[in-house]
């Protein structure tokens, strides 16, 4: 499993730096999981990624209602954190994602995001992959 990810999983992410109102964004998430250290409430981390993502990506559309009934996230936000984050498009539930991952693991992920650090991560490793094997 661990190859299948090294060798397939992984070279297809792409990752991306994230804007200036995501890294706000992402660094008061940072914050706001900081209470939550040990849990695994999916839900109740679930509100937290809402929040943050209604204060700083509302939808404007007034289409979509959040799980509370208030006025609903627009995409760009989940869309942000799985680029950014997890390198993909789509992702699972990310209060879901936080809970199993777990929380100090989560902000230090996201601590990498915003500085920077996935990105380069994952151009050295797609780097180092194109490299000849030393004869």
């Amino acid at each position: 499993a661990v190859r299948y990810f090294r060798d397939f999983v992984r070279p297809a992410k792409t990752y991306r730096l994230p804007s200036e109102a995501e890294r706000a964004a992402l660094s008061e998430l940072s914050g706001a999981l900081a209470p939550f250290e040990g849990s695994t409430e999916a839900e109740a981390l679930q509100a937290v990624v809402y929040e943050i993502g209604r204060k700083h990506f509302p939808d404007m559309s007034g289409k979509s209602k959040g799980p509370d009934g208030r006025p609903g996230v627009a995409q760009t936000w989940f869309s942000a954190i799985y680029q950014v984050l997890l390198g993909q498009e789509r992702g699972p539930r990310f209060g879901s994602f936080v809970a199993l991952y777990g929380v100090a693991e989560t902000r230090t992920l996201i601590a990498k995001a915003v500085a920077g650090d996935l990105l380069r991560e994952h151009e050295s490793f797609l780097a180092e992959r194109v490299r000849p094997a030393a004869e």
